[in-house]
């Protein structure tokens, strides 16, 4: 996971990051307390080992996606909202965040949906979405040295 930025950046995206994340507790209107358990337990498991910058009080920059998902929880922001504003984080940052770190992404997605009852409809609809965004956009829309050697120019 390779996040390429000085300490706001990667604490800006983890804050975003815990945006997208609270989108998909939300998708269906609630958010469960097995939900918010599973987002401590992802981030301490899936995060914080990744994560070696810590903020001016000690704190590891990983739990700021907690501060990101309480902040959107508190301003009773709607699950699309929520999405909307991780979708602008990447767009503008997409350089700046690997392959990598993104498939961590939509694995803590898919992992917090299942954490409660299982994956309902909204939940499956908002992890289809974060998929295309994270996976489908721009960076993997332009060509890559195999793809363009397989054009008719190059056959």
């Amino acid at each position: 996971m390779s996040i390429h930025g000085n300490s706001n950046f990667r604490r800006d995206f983890y804050a975003a990051l815990g945006q997208l994340l609270y989108a998909v507790a939300d998708a269906d209107g609630i958010v469960s307390r097995a939900e918010r358990d599973e987002l401590l337990e992802l981030i301490r498991s899936r995060l914080m080992h990744r994560e070696t910058l810590t903020d001016p009080y000690g704190t590891n920059d990983a739990w700021y996606s907690l501060f990101g998902f309480d902040s959107a929880e508190e301003d009773i922001m709607s699950a699309e909202d929520a999405f909307q504003s991780f979708a602008d984080f990447l767009d503008s940052n997409r350089d700046r965040i690997d392959m990598e770190t993104r498939e961590v992404c939509l694995l803590l997605s898919d992992r917090l949906a299942t954490s409660y009852r299982h994956t309902n409809r909204k939940e499956r609809q908002m992890l289809q979405r974060i998929r295309e965004t994270l996976l489908t956009r721009d960076d993997l829309s332009h060509p890559t040295t195999t793809d363009q050697t397989a054009s008719p120019e190059h056959p």
